[in-house]
């Protein structure tokens, strides 16, 4: 028996085997079994407790995630469709010899991802401009969007299986790339990169998955939350635009200016002084001193960027593997908790497959 198996609960294994089995299967997912899957994790999040989410005047969740104060947080940017980093963050074994998986599984950490799971970046730059091709010949040829969507399809399955198994201490905010449908409303606004990175989803969805599908998603992505409060830091998609209080975030889903104001904001369009005024008003003031705004939305080319001051924290930087690993600590140091992964997928699938032979001897 192996260190790994001694610290596995069930749900840890079955959930790192089903992640393994969406990073290697070669293939779109099926209808039915995805959109099973959108309607349990929605479930998960309309009835989330209200510790963790207060809940609006209607008694469903807010906008806003209290997080665990007495653990350590890890703070994932922007995905974009990156199953590899997805991965790589919860393989991630620090000295313990536990992973960052195996550790959701006990209750010894929790993770907050930024959002914009759909549209990888520039990585992708020429196959969005193939993909661009095959939209306007309505998709009559579609081999190079099938990859763009089974990347972000799989990321986004991978995300909601974790948010099913440990819905108390994985938590997945709002981005502005959480919008299947392509609206104008609800805090939303249709958006392109490269090519029409948001209209071409919309309308290769409606055409292989259905309009049924197509709205069940993008129920399932209004019912994310928009901010996470932690012991002495703040995380939501994008700067804030301006300060909202409790009772905004709380009922957001009749606020769409406060989803926008959250999701959209691009650097320096703050009004001076936000940043500052949320952490004073949403962190204890033992621990307001030394707090922090974390977010990703723009990317940087740096380990991270700081605006406000040095209050707010950008890491949202699409060639590397960064995270926020946030221990439990007055002061929040960012050479130190700021991390650059290196990306070890090839020696996670091979462990897996390890775990997977010893396993069979428990």
């Amino acid at each position: 028996m192996t260190i790994t198996t001694i610290f596995d609960n069930t749900t840890t294994k079955e959930l790192a085997a089903e992640l393994i089995h969406v990073y290697t299967k070669n293939t779109l997912p099926d209808i039915d079994s995805y959109q099973k899957l959108v309607k349990q994790v929605k479930r998960k999040l309309l009835y989330e407790a209200n510790v963790i989410r207060p809940h609006n005047k209607a008694g469903f969740p807010g906008g806003i995630v209290y997080l665990k104060k007495n653990l350590p947080t890890i703070i994932i940017p922007d995905l974009h469709a990156r199953m590899d980093f997805f991965l790589n963050v919860l393989f991630y074994k620090d000295s313990t010899g536990l992973s960052n998986l195996q550790k959701l599984g006990l209750n010894l950490l929790q993770i907050v991802c930024v959002g914009d799971g759909f549209h990888a970046e520039e990585r992708a730059q020429k196959r969005w401009l193939l993909a661009l091709e095959e939209f306007n010949n309505e998709y009559e040829d579609h081999k190079n969007i099938d990859q763009e969507m089974k990347e972000s399809f799989n990321l986004m399955e991978m995300v909601m299986r974790t948010k099913i198994a440990f819905p108390e201490v994985f938590h997945f905010l709002k981005g502005n790339h959480e919008n299947i449908a392509n609206e104008t409303n609800h805090g939303n606004h249709p958006f392109r990169k490269f090519a029409f990175e948001s209209p071409m989803v919309t309308f290769y969805v409606k055409n292989f998955y259905g309009e049924a599908f197509l709205q069940d998603y993008s129920k399932f992505e209004k019912c994310l939350p928009i901010i996470a409060v932690g012991r002495n830091f703040l995380v939501s998609h994008a700067q804030p635009l301006q300060f909202y209080d409790k009772e905004t975030l709380i009922e957001y889903w009749s606020n769409p200016d406060a989803i926008e104001g959250l999701t959209w904001t691009d650097n320096d369009l703050s009004k001076q002084g936000t940043v500052q005024k949320m952490l004073k008003y949403y962190i204890d003031p033992m621990f307001y001193k030394n707090s922090l705004y974390f977010a990703g939305h723009r990317a940087i080319k740096e380990k991270y960027s700081l605006l406000e001051k040095g209050r707010f924290v950008q890491l949202h930087n699409p060639d590397k593997f960064s995270i926020a690993n946030i221990q439990i600590s007055q002061k929040v140091n960012l050479d130190n908790i700021v991390m650059e992964l290196k990306n070890n997928i090839k020696q996670i699938l091979k462990s897996s497959h390890i775990r997977k032979l010893n396993a069979v001897k428990l």
